[in-house]
């Protein structure tokens, strides 16, 4: 049996930009989190069941680092393939009303310099199943974005419009994703999923 933990970033502080040259995507990637958001992720951390991982994995987003800190003891690895979708847009005004639902009902849809759905799916799992075949007997914790994590989670789950998510008939989710939100997935030594459990606790 192989354990990974998924949880998203705590709460983002979102700054406004008055003169700033970094791309839309830099803006996005360097947003830290704000004072609550430090103080949600300590706070979690402190949990049993939060507190003795082995192995802890950010994305390179400056918000999943921050909140990923709390939770490793000497050593923070980063890949970027658990890093958010991208739009491909240089201001938010580009992002067509219908996107949300074009790209829930089209893996493939994306706009020009963006990435689909089944992109996010892909980089994310193959740096998974890297993760699994060399740290499959230690607590590992992924520390993520929502929409890629929710792609992720497609690979293997149903997921209506309305936000329910069923691995194998059954619910396991409503689809809000608060910050911090936790999933705790296991593996076959065949690297399949076998279960997958949101964890809710109260911070």
């Amino acid at each position: 049996m192989k354990t990974i933990y998924f949880i998203r970033h705590s709460e983002p502080l979102k700054p406004v930009n008055m003169n700033n040259s970094d791309s839309l995507q830099m803006q996005n990637e360097k947003w830290g989190l704000t004072i609550n958001g430090e103080k949600m992720a300590e706070e979690k951390s402190k949990i049993a069941e939060f507190n003795d991982f082995d192995i802890v994995i950010s994305s390179n987003y400056v918000r999943a680092i921050s909140t990923a800190k709390y939770f490793a003891k000497d050593k923070l690895f980063i890949d970027e393939s658990f890093g958010e979708r991208k739009f491909g847009i240089n201001n938010w005004d580009e992002l067509p009303d219908d996107f949300a639902k074009k790209q829930f009902y089209d893996f493939n849809y994306k706009l020009q310099n963006g990435e689909s759905i089944n992109e996010v799916i892909n980089r994310e799992y193959n740096s998974l199943i890297t993760i699994l075949n060399k740290y499959g007997d230690k607590k590992v914790l992924i520390v993520g974005h929502g929409v890629a994590l929710a792609s992720l989670f497609s690979k293997w789950c149903e997921i209506d419009y309305t936000g329910i998510y069923k691995f194998n008939g059954k619910e396991f989710f409503c689809g809000k994703w608060n910050y911090l939100e936790t999933f705790k997935l296991q593996f076959d030594d065949n690297n399949n999923l076998i279960s997958i459990e949101n964890i809710k606790m109260n911070i």
